[in-house]
């Protein structure tokens, strides 16, 4: 019977040399044939040729999903018996995502040569003409599997770090998720963004970037050591795997852990290993990581909901601050249930630039020495169609996330400066205006034309217009922001250090930068009101520092007379709070400036 089947296909009963046998025998063959006497002969070829992993499926009743079930890397599919049922078989798996890329040889007899011709065109990747000599079958069998591993490297590693891409890890995580279920365990998903990357990339160029990215993939392949997570399964073991995602993001996967405690020691090891320095191109770069935790089964069993939730966790990490140094997150219901306001905000932000939600507020700055109003600073706020009147607190995060940030900051900047102009044409003298700009809008190359074309617009001069900068602005940016500023100067407009004290102070930044003025923190003056405490010394310090300097000095939130005495006994020039005026709309401070006048 044997050799009766083996003529059938004019197989010679010879065996593959030896390596090559080696290189064949892990691949999963599946025989496509609905005559089961040649597909009998076909497959016990097959297992005398060293595959051990071969299975014979019919064309009548298959789908794609039993053939995705059999983990094919090969298809045999016999074109002659039933060629309708055959092509449409060879035509839904390269429909179907999962059996896309499984190459399919196609068998057929010396006559058909215009179903083989449809079967090329339909993706095939071989075929061969009946009977064959086991030794072309051999070349061809190589030949077609060598390829698909070359495939499949490509389609499953990152071109950058040669890490796993995403396609890999889902692979690896589904498998990872049967197991953890079926044997009751558990595993972790821990999904890794870099801190300050974009920052590097701007200022060095991609190609630094690049290499960054790969150096810091080396050093977290290395921080992943056999004793994280080793997990046996039917298939033997399975190690812990690290893949490259979108951009700077990273994720790992730990198939099997005791507790979750074993996802945050491994968490904290990996940020521990950020902390040294990287050398880059001739550059020491420093870049550190938050990293989100998601648990399965416990979080989900679902392979993309488990990424969406670890990358919900890595976001929350210090409420998603651009300016953390590292930290680590689980994941839970609460975090999800913000993640997802936080979404709906941001599409309610995109409807507010076209609806004209926002508003300005402006907060008197008062002359110290005069009592006389001397200024303003412009307040963004956000009349919210359901939640009335809200903050910048509860929606600046958001917006810089989200990437509006600079066109809510190019509104604000606009429109202060429309505003001063409408002041002094009805008769307010109104100094000068002052407004903040983000640590993003530094890093846009517009922001010198859009100052630049909202003084021209309005017609107001350069000189009534003071720009507010952060501490953590400057430290995101100090890279390429100094060129920015000293063009913005060269405008005659004035700059302003915001909030200064709470961050990195350092008098490099008042040196580097053309600075005109200082502003205290509300922090050091709420505690100032005893002048033995070590916050008045501080704010003392700053400011006769400032003054030596030459820098003009603005106190904010001073909200008692006390705190009025002690800011201008220690020299500061102006002051802003709710002691003179909390923050108005425009129509409320016309009023209030002229019912002072």
């Amino acid at each position: 019977m044997r050799k009766q089947c083996f003529c059938l296909f004019g197989l010679r009963a010879t065996n593959l040399n030896p390596e090559s046998a080696q290189q064949l025998i892990k691949a999963c063959i599946v025989v496509i044939d609905d005559e089961p006497l040649t597909a009998a002969a076909l497959t016990e070829f097959l297992h005398q040729a060293g595959h051990t992993q071969v299975n014979h499926l019919t064309c009548s009743g298959l789908s794609p999903q039993t053939l995705s079930a059999e983990q094919p890397d090969l298809v045999f599919l016999e074109l002659s018996v039933n060629p309708e049922s055959a092509l449409a078989v060879l035509a839904w798996m390269k429909a179907d995502r999962q059996l896309l890329h499984v190459p399919v040889i196609v068998l057929t007899a010396q006559d058909e040569s215009v179903i083989r011709l449809k079967a090329l065109e339909l993706g095939a990747a071989d075929h061969v003409v009946k009977p064959i000599a086991a030794a072309e079958l051999q070349l061809r069998l190589r030949n077609t599997l060598i390829m698909k591993v070359y495939r499949d490297r490509l389609a499953r590693t990152d071109n950058l770090t040669g890490l796993p891409n995403r396609e890999s890890l889902l692979w690896q995580l589904d498998w990872a998720l049967k197991h953890a279920i079926r044997h009751e365990g558990a595993g972790a998903v821990l999904q890794l963004g870099l801190v300050r990357f974009r920052q590097v990339n701007d200022a060095l160029g991609p190609a630094v970037g690049d290499e960054l990215l790969h150096a810091v993939a080396h050093r977290l392949v290395a921080g992943l050591r056999d004793s994280d997570m080793v997990a046996w399964g039917i298939h033997g073991v399975q190690e812990p795997v690290l893949s490259r995602g979108s951009g700077d993001e990273f994720t790992m996967l730990l198939p099997t852990i005791e507790r979750p405690e074993d996802a945050a020691a491994v968490a904290e090891r990996m940020m521990e290993r950020m902390n040294a320095s990287f050398t880059v191109a001739g550059h020491e770069l420093f870049v550190s990581c938050r990293i989100g935790i998601a648990i399965f089964p416990t979080d989900s069993n679902d392979k993309d909901t488990l990424l969406k939730h670890a990358g919900v966790a890595m976001r929350h990490v210090n409420q998603g601050s651009q300016s953390v140094i590292s930290g680590s997150q689980f994941y839970s219901e609460e975090l999800n249930a913000e993640s997802l306001q936080r979404l709906r905000m941001e599409r309610e932000l995109h409807h507010a630039l076209e609806r004209s939600e926002f508003r300005v507020f402006y907060q008197p700055q008062v002359d110290c020495a005069t009592g006389r109003l001397c200024g303003a600073e412009a307040l963004v706020r956000w009349q919210h169609p359901e939640r009335g009147l809200l903050g910048p607190g509860e929606f600046i995060t958001v917006a810089e996330n989200s990437g509006l940030i600079a066109r809510v900051g190019d509104w604000v900047l606009r429109e202060s400066l429309s505003q001063l102009a409408q002041w002094r044409q009805s008769g307010m003298q109104l100094p000068h205006v002052a407004v903040n700009i983000s640590s993003l809008q530094l890093q846009h190359d517009e922001l010198f034309g859009n100052v630049q074309d909202a003084l021209t617009t309005s017609g107001v001069d350069a000189a009534s217009l003071c720009l507010e900068i952060t501490e953590s602005a400057i430290i995101d940016s100090k890279l390429q922001v100094a060129s920015t500023l000293a063009a913005i100067k060269e405008l005659g407009v004035k700059l302003a250090l915001d909030d200064f004290g709470t961050g990195y102070s350092s008098l490099t930044y008042l040196c580097r930068f053309p600075i005109d003025e200082l502003k205290i923190d509300r922090s050091f003056v709420t505690d100032c009101d005893s002048p033995s405490s070590n916050t008045s010394t501080i704010a003392a310090a700053i400011i006769a520092m400032a003054r030596r300097l030459g820098l003009r000095v603005v106190a904010e939130g001073v909200e008692t007379d006390e705190q009025l005495a002690f800011v201008r006994a220690n020299g500061a020039h102006a002051y802003q709070g709710f002691l003179f005026a909390k923050p108005l709309s425009a129509e409320e401070f016309a009023l209030f400036v002229s019912a002072r006048v």
